[in-house]
């Protein structure tokens, strides 16, 4: 072995010009690989500048495109065939045509995950916002556009939850102004607050009971009541989240953080669209905001954004880079086998005489074809050393031209796809402002054993020809 060793080693300084030309295909192999690998797990920063966090918070909001990965994944694991999975329900309908949707548990905000966050240190105080929900009002009248054909809408009010109502979004933003009575205190319930145009049209002041049930299910659902402990007014109206005077900005009424699950038939299955964290010390901003993206939750189904809209979104939410980066792995793989066989073969061609002496001193066909895979492997460690230099600034930019093309790609679909498909859904305009790269351990090993494997196989394949002649056929094909 010892020889086979030296014989090797010697063979890489005899013939530099076929080993420098290894070793420039072994760094670039290894630099596009580890490229491919990080692009998988890149962690995209974006801005969306209406969508910031107010003052000094942070904002975490279900991630879009971890929603629909989810629902994909649950309706192939369900088939065809009714039933839940993980919060993902799958029914037939009468004409026979399938009603695919999540429930609460699938859209929320998880409690769990938000108590992580809040024990960061720096974080003051965080809160809780529920979807604004559609409930019916029983005992009071709505405002509602008398010109406008109400038979689409759902003829109700919305109510949305906070844990602590001066948290509220449009509250701290200054959108909404007490005018009487007062906010609404943590850990209240069954109280709420309406606006002044609301109080108006009903007569209402603070110590009244209101009541609400189910819109959806007005005849049968239970009815839940409410008091009025605040009325308020807008310097600005509140930006309804779907059509329709059920969501318009005069029928919105704020309440506990869990009345609108009990209102809409949901008790004890909450859906929180929003989770606000205040930062005690502004000048420890990004510190906390650091510390925050440690906390050991499941990312993947989150945005945290910032107060100036910049959102980390992971590789597999962002369209469809993930699956563009395991594409590139597979073009550098069957790429790197065609090239490295192909100057094994030219290596083999330019030494038949050498093995071909080798093998008429009694060199066993085996050694020859180990000299050659020390030769290989010698030359691709060094290469892959090499490549270690180029692969975080290749794999950045790799990871940055992936993003911004699945980016482009995806709003060129959206585009195509208005005319066709009709959605309350507006998605965010994202700006991306850089990506973010971190080189693992695994990453590292992963790419090794792929050289190995390459460098191998390609030995192998090119030594399949000559090892089958025998000393003679070399030398007389020689002569």
């Amino acid at each position: 072995m010892m020889n086979v060793f030296q014989r090797g080693i010697r063979s890489i300084f005899r013939k530099p010009v076929k080993s420098i030309l290894l070793l420039i295909v072994v760094v670039v192999i290894s630099s596009f690989f580890m490229a491919g690998l990080a692009g998988q797990s890149a962690n995209i920063k974006t801005q969306d500048a209406t969508r910031q966090a107010v003052g000094a918070t942070f904002r975490l909001e279900v991630n879009e495109m971890n929603s629909q990965k989810r629902g994909e994944e649950a309706s192939k694991i369900l088939g065809n065939k009714e039933g839940e999975y993980n919060g993902y329900v799958q029914k037939q309908m009468p004409d026979g045509a399938w009603l695919s949707t999540g429930d609460n548990s699938f859209y929320t905000i998880r409690q769990a995950d938000v108590q992580k966050i809040a024990e960061v240190d720096g974080i003051e105080a965080y809160n809780l916002i529920t979807v604004s929900t559609p409930v019916n009002p029983v005992n009071f009248k709505r405002i509602e556009n008398p010109d406008v054909d109400q038979s689409s809408d759902l003829g109700g009010v919305n109510v949305r939850g906070n844990r602590i109502m001066e948290m509220d979004m449009d509250v701290a933003s200054g959108k909404i102004k007490l005018v009487e009575g007062r906010m609404i205190k943590e850990n209240e319930t069954d109280v709420c607050m309406v606006s002044e145009e609301l109080a108006k049209l009903n007569s209402l002041k603070p110590g009244d009971e209101l009541q609400f049930n189910n819109a959806k299910d007005k005849e049968n659902s239970q009815e839940y009541s409410a008091k009025v402990v605040g009325i308020y007014k807008t310097t600005q109206k509140i930006k309804p989240v779907m059509s329709g005077d059920t969501y318009r900005s005069e029928n919105t009424i704020f309440t506990d953080l869990h009345f609108p699950e009990k209102a809409s038939g949901e008790e004890g299955n909450p859906l929180f669209q929003y989770a606000i964290f205040k930062v005690k010390d502004v000048d420890a901003y990004d510190r906390v905001k650091a510390d925050i993206q440690k906390v050991d939750i499941g990312w993947e189904r989150y945005d945290l954004i910032d107060n100036n809209g910049n959102i980390k979104s992971m590789a597999e939410n962002f369209n469809d880079m993930e699956k563009i980066s395991r594409m590139l792995l597979l073009l550098v793989s069957s790429a790197s086998y065609i090239i490295l066989v192909l100057i094994f073969l030219f290596w083999m061609k330019n030494r038949t005489q050498e093995i071909g002496i080798l093998m008429a001193l009694g060199e066993s066909k085996k050694r020859i074809w180990m000299q050659f895979l020390v030769e290989a492997l010698l030359v691709g460690c060094i290469g892959f050393v090499l490549s270690m230099g180029a692969s975080p600034l290749l794999s950045k930019a790799t990871a940055s031209y992936l993003a911004r093309q699945t980016q482009e790609q995806a709003e060129e679909q959206a585009e195509a796809d208005a005319d066709s498909i009709t959605t309350d859904y507006v998605a965010p305009e994202l700006t991306i402002t850089g990506t973010e790269i971190v080189i693992t351990g695994k990453m590292i090993a992963t790419d090794v054993l792929a050289i190995i494997g390459l460098l191998l196989f390609a030995v192998s394949i090119a030594s399949i020809s000559i090892m089958r002649k025998s000393p003679k056929d070399i030398l007389s094909e020689m002569g």
